[in-house]
């Protein structure tokens, strides 16, 4: 399969400033590296802990006290970034931005205090991002499997990997603040009713237990600052020199269980910020001590954010794990790669005709490029209605390196690529993508509609202009009246196209 794509890419200078922003659940973080001889050096590091999900109720309802410090914490972010170029800052959120029952009325405040977009990303496509900043940090032997666990406030997320590949990512609503209010809401503790929790927290584990067992690792790392501070509770207890054992656990928990309130915790070496939260922290990894049958783990110093600042060097060049991923959808649903590949290249020889006049950027071309290459997917479950079937799939399958808004953008393009436009097609994008996202349909709608009959001919050449809300297409007309098939769609198009606030006029020379 030819998985090339032609597409432009901005490639990382020697000297240049990248910023990762991880807005966790717990804490928000900042790394700012610079790129020096193809290696990242970390040059600032900021933190702050927020604790959303705290201030997630049951409804989805973010509370207007924790909203604001998250706001202020991001402002605070933005002054660090503000002059590095946008495509040098990559904002992830999480867990509780997932859980928000409207997350666009966090996120486009959000957005305007960092100064910068932020991604939502998926669990396991967090978990990914777990893996490569723990791998980078921490390298391992050739074809040693090795697993991770990251423990955040509102999710933890189980990794089997080697080198740089996740191969089993698991997320589980299982976070450090998440379970500390939902086993101890009240703040009391008791044997009793830890026990009962960790069964409940156990079963959760049990899940993929049996696939990760069977799979086996060698070394077990943890990752985020949950891990850390059991790890330092650990060593000052002069149970372990740092690490984790599944000796150590109960010991550090009978300790814990001496105060019959959370507040009352008296540990050392645990910080009074920590103390709130970690009940559930070691009640998370006893649980997974328990069901994987894990008997030590080490703490790594890398975690979510070093990940994000690893993948944009991998978006930079070749190894943009984006690629690899739309090329196993490709191979898993069979898509006809040579009928992709036409598709694509008329795609983006419209793409950048119109490119300047409509202000789309690099990213707009990567993505047109995606979906074109996508388009065909629904057809491995039904043809009746096949852009609808690809659309969801491409919405909600697990495709590593892309963010929930990133998805959304490649099935909205998948959904409306032939056909009427729903006026519903675009409602889950932001508005800051509604734009663009129309504009690339429209070329995508174009470029699959001329190469409607799978002729491996090429087509004469393509000519489109644009203005505003105008945009012009020019085709030759003795190819056009030997196709009247095509050109009876073209000339029906017009209509068509005006669901995407798009007036199409056709010229035939």
């Amino acid at each position: 399969m030819n998985n090339a794509y032609p597409t432009s890419r901005l490639p990382l200078a020697d000297g240049d400033l990248l910023a990762a922003v991880d807005l966790g659940s717990n804490s928000f973080h900042m790394v700012v590296a610079r790129y020096v001889l193809g290696q990242l050096r970390i040059v600032d590091r900021l933190r702050e802990t927020v604790r959303m999900a705290e201030g997630l109720d049951r409804k989805g309802g973010l509370a207007p006290d924790v909203r604001q410090r998250a706001l202020d914490c991001l402002s605070r972010f933005g002054q660090r970034v503000r002059d590095i170029p946008p495509q040098r800052v990559r904002a992830i959120a999480t867990n509780t931005v997932r859980r928000l029952a409207q997350p666009q009325t966090f996120l486009m405040p959000a957005e305007n205090a960092l100064g910068h977009a932020i991604e939502v990303v998926a669990g396991r496509e967090e978990a990914r991002l777990v893996y490569l900043g723990v791998a980078h940090a921490q390298p391992s032997k050739p074809g040693d499997l090795r697993l991770v666990i990251d423990i955040g406030g509102g999710s933890t997320e189980c990794i089997i990997g080697t080198g740089f590949e996740a191969i089993e990512r698991e997320s589980l609503q299982l976070g450090c603040v998440a379970t500390t209010r939902r086993f101890f809401e009240n703040g009391k503790l008791s044997k009793k009713k830890w026990k009962e929790a960790l069964t409940e927290v156990t079963a959760e584990f049990q899940q993929f237990a049996a696939t990760y067992r069977a799979l086996g690792w060698g070394d077990a790392l943890g990752s985020s600052g949950t891990n850390k501070a059991i790890g330092e509770i650990c060593a000052a207890l002069k149970l372990t020199k740092g690490a984790v054992t599944a000796e150590a656990l109960p010991q550090l928990r009978e300790r814990l269980l001496q105060a019959d309130r959370i507040d009352a915790i008296d540990l050392p070496g645990l910080s009074s910020e920590r103390r709130p939260v970690i009940a559930g922290g070691v009640l998370i990894l006893e649980a997974a001590f328990d069901a994987l049958g894990i008997q030590r783990m080490a703490v790594s110093k890398a975690a979510m954010r070093e990940g994000i600042l690893y993948d944009m060097v991998g978006r930079g060049g070749v190894d943009d794990p984006r690629d690899a991923a739309v090329a196993a959808l490709m191979q898993r649903y069979g898509i006809d790669d040579a009928q992709a590949s036409r598709v694509v290249g008329t795609a983006l020889q419209l793409f950048d005709q119109v490119a300047r006049a409509w202000a789309l950027d690099d990213d707009d071309r990567l993505m047109l490029a995606r979906a074109a290459r996508l388009h065909e997917l629904g057809l491995a479950i039904a043809h009746s209605g096949y852009h609808v079937h690809g659309a969801y799939v491409v919405e909600n399958s697990d495709i590593a390196g892309f963010s929930r808004q990133q998805q959304q953008f490649l099935a909205a393009l998948v959904r409306t690529h032939r056909r009427g436009i729903p006026k519903s097609a675009f409602d889950a994008l932001p508005d800051r993508l509604l734009f663009n996202a129309r504009r690339t349909a429209a070329l995508l709608r174009l470029a699959v509609l001329v190469h409607r009959a799978h002729e491996p001919d090429p087509i004469p050449q393509l000519s489109a202009r644009a203005d505003g809300v105008n945009l012009t297409l020019t085709v030759s007309r003795r190819w056009l009246e030997s196709r009247s098939l095509i050109r009876a769609d073209l000339e029906g198009e017009p209509q068509d196209m005006a669901g995407l606030g798009i007036a199409l006029k056709l010229e035939a020379v």
